[in-house]
């Protein structure tokens, strides 16, 4: 969904900004997540924060996940696959993270998404759940996006809810694909989204469109309203086996 930052190496061919969005597509392989689910209570609502704020708070608990594990941002970096620089400017709060890059973090430390943007409630009794008001999830802003993520309290979850605006409009915004494990689901709420793949030609959705994705295959989402598109997004965060392809839906 979100875009790495250009790392010269890894940087991937984006589309031509000029190439129309198309009103079909097929379905990328169908893959079963393989997730835990530990049984984590509901706590209490996080208030809102600036984004250069939540840069800060994000790093902070990186920060803090790193050294309570010993690790060096040496060695940090080789196990999460990120940067010394990145990291260190991360944990400063000096850069906000792409998504797959935040993904990138919490393998590597071998901790959960919800631990960088507020504490995660200690093990409880099954049946948990989590109520996130309007307006009132944990706040993430980066090039092109800015991300809502909801039911934050919640650990180890088999999908990751975000609430997006787009403002994006063109490519331009991005230097890479955006890629990482799982898969993604999107549905738009408001405005009208391009998604750009590197499978499939681009895709046009309205209000009340929806797609279902391969995470692995790179992506980028632009809004093509005269505002800002949004829509509800979800991820499944953790590596995924590989599965038959599925047939294509027409």
């Amino acid at each position: 969904m979100d875009v790495t930052p250009h790392n010269g190496a890894n940087m991937r061919v984006l589309p031509n900004k000029d190439e129309p969005c198309a009103a079909n597509v097929g379905l990328v392989p169908m893959l079963l997540s393989e997730t835990k689910f530990p049984r984590i209570a509901m706590t209490t609502l996080r208030t809102r924060s600036s984004p250069e704020q939540s840069a800060a708070d994000l790093g902070r608990r990186v920060r803090q996940a790193r050294v309570a594990q010993d690790m060096t941002l040496e060695t940090a970096s080789r196990l999460c696959g990120v940067s010394r620089s990145a990291l260190s400017k991360i944990e400063n709060g000096l850069m906000s993270p792409t998504f797959d890059v935040l993904q990138k973090i919490v393998r590597g430390l071998r901790i959960d998404l919800a631990e960088l943007f507020g504490n995660a409630s200690a093990p409880s009794a099954s049946g948990r759940r989590a109520l996130t008001r309007r307006d009132q999830g944990q706040r993430h802003a980066y090039r092109g996006y800015q991300m809502e993520l909801l039911a934050t309290e919640l650990a180890h979850k088999a999908m990751l809810p975000f609430r997006i605006r787009i403002s994006a409009h063109t490519l331009d915004a991005f230097d890479d694909w955006g890629r990482h494990e799982g898969e993604e689901f999107l549905y738009v709420i408001s405005g009208s989204v391009c998604l750009y793949s590197e499978l499939y030609a681009p895709t046009h959705l309205n209000a009340g469109d929806s797609l279902y994705f391969d995470s692995r295959t790179g992506h980028a989402a632009i809004s093509t309203s005269d505002e800002d598109a949004e829509v509800l997004w979800m991820a499944t965060g953790g590596a995924v086996p590989a599965a038959a392809p599925a047939l294509d839906a027409q």
